[in-house]
C-alpha cells in the first residue's frame, strides 16, 4: 500500500485551508504487499469492469476471460485484445479460447498504448487512487468498484471524458518515444562553396 499525492478531486473548493495542504504518511515497510487491477472493457458497449488480484497469473487471466465471454452470452465470436505477456499465452488459456470461440489478439512487445482500455485507466486513477491514502487492500477495492458502478451508468459524463483526453495524449506521448511517432527534426546538410580565386593584375 502506498499512499498518492495529487490534487484533490473529490471536494471543490478543497478541504485543506490555504497554507496547510493536505499530507499523507511516508510508507518505508509496505506491510500490506501490492495488488494488480485486472480490467476489461467492452467496446461496443462502453462498460468497463475489473477486479484486484493479489498477483499476475493464468489462472487470473482465464477468470478474466471467463467475464468477457459472460458479458456476451449468446454464444457469438469474440476478440480480446490483450497485452503480450506470458500469462496470457497458456495452454489451457488457448484451448478454453477456441472451445468458447475467443480469438486471442496480442499487442506488440511495449505497445500497451494500442489497447483502448489504456484511455479509461486514466479516469480510474485520478477519481480513485490519486490523493488516496487507504489503510488495507479491502477499502481500497472498494473505491475503484464504487467508481465503476458510477462510470458505466456516467460515461460520457465531462470529468470522464476530460480524464480519457489527458490520458490518451500521455499515451500518444508513450508511443511516440517508444515507436517513433514523433516527427524527427531534420538537419539541413551544411553546403560547401568553394571560392573561386580572384586574379588582379
Amino acid at each position: 500500500m502506498s499512499p498518492r499525492a495529487h490534487a484533490e478531486w473529490s471536494l471543490w473548493p478543497p478541504a485543506a485551508p490555504a497554507g496547510h495542504p493536505e499530507r499523507h504518511p511516508a510508507t518505508y515497510h509496505r506491510t500490506h504487499g501490492v495488488c494488480y487491477f485486472h480490467g476489461c472493457y467492452s467496446v461496443g458497449d462502453d462498460t468497463l469492469w475489473g477486479v484486484n488480484r493479489r498477483k499476475k497469473g493464468a489462472a487470473n487471466t482465464l477468470a478474466a476471460l471467463k467475464s468477457i465471454r459472460a458479458a456476451r452470452s449468446d454464444g457469438a465470436p469474440i476478440s480480446v485484445l490483450l497485452e503480450n505477456l506470458s500469462a496470457h499465452k497458456g495452454q489451457e488459456i488457448r484451448r478454453w479460447a477456441t472451445k468458447n470461440r475467443v480469438e486471442l489478439c496480442f499487442t506488440p512487445t511495449y505497445a500497451s498504448w494500442a489497447k483502448p482500455i489504456e484511455a479509461h485507466f486514466g479516469p480510474l486513477r485520478q477519481f480513485t487512487i490519486a490523493n488516496s491514502n487507504h489503510r488495507n487492500h479491502t477499502v481500497q477495492t472498494r473505491t475503484p468498484h464504487a467508481y465503476l458502478r458510477w462510470r458505466n451508468t456516467s460515461a460520457r459524463h465531462p470529468d470522464v471524458l476530460a480524464a480519457q483526453r489527458k490520458e490518451r495524449a500521455r499515451i500518444r506521448s508513450e508511443r511516440g518515444i517508444r515507436w517513433g511517432g514523433r516527427p524527427q527534426v531534420v538537419q539541413m546538410p551544411v553546403q560547401q562553396f568553394s571560392r573561386p580565386w580572384m586574379w588582379s593584375r
